[in-house]
């Protein structure tokens, strides 16, 4: 029997022994504690344990799987909260109460639930990997698709009857070519480390919408595609991840609370279970998941809650939907390797961070996607990962080398947050690089226009930020009128487009077509006040009128449902400053 020599926190090494193979899942100790193997050498096997390893002794004995690190994929899995081993924690708390067991053994999903099952292939088929044999529904909104294993293929040979079925039950019989006969039921299991195939890798090209001004417009994030939240404490990460897994038009949302505070995940779970999901008028949580993993669980699971929350989001994919991933935070899942990685010993780099940081993030980041599924769907899994550096440091490892990895960063700022200007995103060191593979989606959908408005309003916030060096030093009343002019305008483009109210019905998610009409009222507004200003109306004379205040409310004043009025708002600007022109002429 293998038996323990050494205990280091999460790090268990068993002696001599070649029992094991590398990222095998193994049960550690007389409480049968999950942990996966993470080294191998002659002398010694290296383990990381995925549980609390207070109490286990040497000589306690350690049992191999033979299987890797996997999760449990089925019907169940929507509307339920997973620990970062995918333990279901509401289970958990029924059999060991607000504090979870060691070696607490339960099943990932319900064993005892029925579900209406329709089989949807007959005897004599033909199915290869990824092919959809079954479905059911697991939620009012959300239709499960029960798959063959991408790595099986063969012949039906059985079938069930269309009927209530557990998960555990006999769907279908499968001939392979090698003659063996495989029974497939409603659930299955993959290794989380290891990313699920697909057919095809295609281009990204529809826009993620989130109805939250400043990412659609100015820096957008694509189905299929990676962004990065950084900010320092109180800059409002959570806030904003919230706020996109409550309006992005995703199919499913896998929220991972990977090392944060439990009363962030207690609002988490307080808030979806309240809101009425506005795309099917149903629960929220009926197309979402949520994986917590607070910061006084074991930090080794903060490692695998990554890696397990990835791995629905894939298999979700593969049925032909659409996935966003919010991942807060990757910072705490940086600082559990470099935990473990000191205790392995192991040389570190940057700031203590383990040297193959970068490639850990990398690997997670390029899992997500766009693709066509083995079984000729379309589906993606969008990442939005938050970063917390200390002391807001955008230099610090974890955010440079995020940075290098994904497309689309969205800065929150300090200043922004403390003076209320939600989301707290900084338009000036904020970029997408989604830009140029969305001008169809924009052309489409909204308007041709629609990115020409945009580079404007940008193009403004830039001299705005210009304009602001020199008054610092001098003062506005030495620059010309244009310029004053652009920093009014600039203050609009702020406070009226770029800041938004989480609260209100109408502000807290915004359609594409009103943010073009509302790009369009400001820039109504710049031109037709620049022309003014040439005429010799002075700036004083323009804001005198109400105009920038009333344009500001504009994103208060208009319902989403009346865009007829921006056209109305438009009539008032051109009379205002008719008149005020025709006042100077005389």
């Amino acid at each position: 029997m293998n038996t323990i020599f050494s205990i280091n926190g999460p790090v268990v090494k068993v002696g001599d022994t070649k029992d094991f193979s590398m990222l095998e899942m193994v049960y550690v100790g007389e409480k049968r504690l999950i942990g996966e193997v993470i080294g191998i050498s002659s002398e010694e096997t290296t383990i990381q344990v995925y549980e609390s390893t207070t109490g286990l002794k040497p000589g306690e004995p350690v049992e191999g799987s033979g299987m890797p690190m996997s999760a449990t994929l089925g019907p169940g899995i929507l509307s339920n909260i997973f620990d970062g081993i995918e333990r279901p924690l509401k289970k958990l708390e029924e059999l060991s109460g607000a504090f979870i067991a060691e070696g607490a053994n339960v099943p990932a999903l319900d064993t005892s639930k029925r579900y209406d099952v329709t089989i949807t292939v007959k005897v004599g088929d033909r199915l290869e990997g990824g092919q959809i044999y079954a479905t059911c529904p697991e939620t009012p909104v959300i239709e499960h698709r029960c798959m063959v294993p991408p790595n099986l293929s063969g012949e039906v040979v059985w079938t069930a009857k269309s009927s209530w079925r557990k998960i555990t039950d006999k769907i279908i019989e499968l001939k392979t070519d090698d003659g063996k006969t495989v029974e497939l039921t409603l659930v299955q299991k993959w290794p989380i480390k290891k990313s699920r195939p697909f057919k095809e890798r295609l281009p990204i090209s529809m826009l993620l919408v989130t109805g939250q001004r400043v990412i659609d417009t100015i820096a957008p994030i694509a189905k299929g595609g990676t962004a990065a939240v950084p900010g320092g404490f109180g800059t409002g990460k959570t806030m904003t991840q919230h706020q996109l897994a409550k309006w992005c038009d995703a199919d499913i949302i896998v929220y991972i609370g990977c090392g944060e505070r439990g009363n962030e995940m207690t609002q988490v779970l307080e808030e979806f279970s309240e809101l009425v999901d506005p795309r099917t008028g149903k629960a929220l949580t009926d197309r979402t998941v949520l994986i917590a993993n607070t910061s006084n669980m074991p930090v080794a699971a903060r490692e695998a809650s990554i890696y397990t929350g990835i791995t629905l989001a894939e298999y979700y994919r593969d049925m032909g939907y659409h996935i966003a991933i919010m991942a807060d935070s990757t910072s705490r899942w940086a600082e559990a390797l470099r935990e473990i990685s000191g205790r392995l010993e192991e040389m570190p780099a940057e700031e203590g961070f383990p040297a193959y940081l970068p490639s850990r993030i990398s690997e997670f980041y390029e899992r997500a996607g766009y693709v066509e599924t083995l079984s000729g769907k379309e589906g993606s899994v969008s990442i939005i990962g938050a970063v917390s550096p200390q002391g807001s440091d955008f230099s610090e490892p974890v955010t440079q080398n995020t940075k290098r990895f994904v497309r689309c960063f969205w800065a929150l700022d300090k200043s922004l947050a403390y003076a209320r200007h939600y989301p707290a995103i900084n338009w000036n060191d904020s970029y997408s690089e989604y830009i140029d593979d969305l001008e169809d989606y924009y052309s489409e959908k909204v308007s041709s226009d629609f990115l020409m408005c945009r580079q404007r309003i940008s193009n403004i916030l830039h001299e705005e930020n210009k304009l602001m060096e020199i008054v610092k030093l001098i003062g506005s009343d030495v620059l010309p009128e244009d310029q004053k002019l652009v920093i009014e305008i600039a203050r609009v483009v702020r406070v009226g487009f770029l800041q938004q109210n989480a609260y209100h019905k109408d502000d807290t998610y915004v359609p594409l077509e009103k943010q073009f009409s509302m790009m369009g009222i400001i820039l109504e507004l710049y031109d037709k006040c620049a022309e003014a200003v040439s005429r010799g109306v002075t700036v004083n004379a323009l804001t005198g009128t109400g105009l920038f205040e009333k344009v500001i409310k504009m994103k208060y004043d208009i319902p989403n449902d009346k865009p007829q009025l921006f056209k109305t708002l438009a009539n008032e600007i051109s009379q205002q400053i008719i008149r005020l022109e025709t006042e100077v002429v005389k």
